[in-house]
């Protein structure tokens, strides 16, 4: 082989050397996932039948706007029926609180004078069988009655004077906080049920799109099932999957390059903010040794830049992370 020949192919032989080379460095660091907004679900407060749907399935709505309607019929019934409760342990307040009337007190005191008439020929006719009965002109029976009549008067009278005392002294402070407590137990009452009864009109509690209505015009979804799901935020975020061996290099705060699409047609610049600390795919061989590059970590990274607001949910996109 000539001289020019071999330096030729020396030549050659470090050109693909290089691009080897090349190709073997790493690439920039990246994860996948898909593009999406902060979700908020609005549950069902109540098993009511939908009754009026108010918007569509990707309408933007402001917050306070009406969104539909669950039927009220039997959330007013109850309302009433604690609002009623309220009214009644108001008034049982008011009355321990007021005491007595002056006709009552007087209607036990009349009570007492009565009983006391009652003892006292109660006692006379005793007086009077007492002499008879010793000298054995009246049966020991008699006596006995005489007796018993006399005594049931004098309990008749205390029970009357008892009466009458505890009416003039009023009531215990006992009862009038025992009262006021039912009162309070009436009144959270009510203002929950009102509470439960303004959450069947269901409004946006955000500005936002709708991004769901799992049900339709006449279902009836148990309580706590979601009404609409509404996405939120103005700007969305990448939802991505950090593979462990980056794990390591993404932190809070680091700026991050999102390419969105199937190609990474469009680029965005983003910064993350949050990385969980724990794997989300953990296969039971993937705790140890090689086999724990396989662990993957959610992450977020916030889109920035003009236009992110416009892009549309379940995007396939990559994050590079780094300058």
């Amino acid at each position: 082989m000539s001289l020019s020949s071999a330096s030729r192919t020396a030549s050659v032989a470090c050109l693909v050397l290089a691009t080897l080379l090349a190709g073997c460095r790493p690439d920039v660091p990246q994860a996948l996932g898909t593009l999406e907004y902060d979700r908020i679900t609005l549950p069902a407060p109540a098993a009511e039948r939908i009754v009026e749907i108010a918007v569509r399935e990707g309408q933007r709505v402001e917050a306070g706007a009406h969104l539909l309607s669950l039927e009220q019929a039997r959330s007013d019934a109850q309302l009433a029926a604690a609002e009623a409760e309220v009214a009644r342990q108001r008034e049982q307040v008011a009355e321990l609180r007021n005491g007595a009337r002056r006709e009552d007190i007087d209607q036990l005191r009349a009570n007492l004078a009565a009983a006391q008439a009652q003892a006292r020929d109660a006692r006379a006719y005793l007086a009077r069988l007492q002499p008879l009965g010793s000298r054995q002109l009246v049966a020991a029976a008699e006596i006995d009655r005489a007796r018993a009549a006399d005594a049931s008067a004098a309990a008749q009278v205390a029970s009357a004077r008892a009466a009458l005392t505890e009416l003039e002294r009023g009531v215990r402070p006992e009862q009038i906080a025992q009262a006021e407590a039912a009162l309070a137990a009436a009144q959270a009452q009510a203002r929950a049920q009102s509470v439960t009864s303004a959450r069947l009109d269901v409004v946006a509690p955000r500005a936002g799109r709708i991004d769901s209505l799992p049900y339709r015009l006449g279902d009836e979804p148990a309580p706590g099932a979601p009404l609409a799901v509404m996405l939120v935020g103005e700007a969305p975020h990448a939802r991505v999957y950090v593979p462990e061996p980056l794990r390591a290099q993404v932190q809070v705060g680091d700026a991050a390059t999102v390419r969105v699409g199937a190609r990474g047609e469009r680029s965005y610049p983003g910064r993350v903010r949050m990385v969980r600390s724990e794997p989300t795919f953990t296969p039971y061989y993937a705790l140890t040794g090689k086999d724990a590059a396989r662990l993957s970590y959610l992450a977020e990274v916030q889109l920035e830049g003009e236009g992110v607001s416009e892009l549309p949910a379940g995007l396939p996109l990559r994050v590079e992370f780094g300058p």
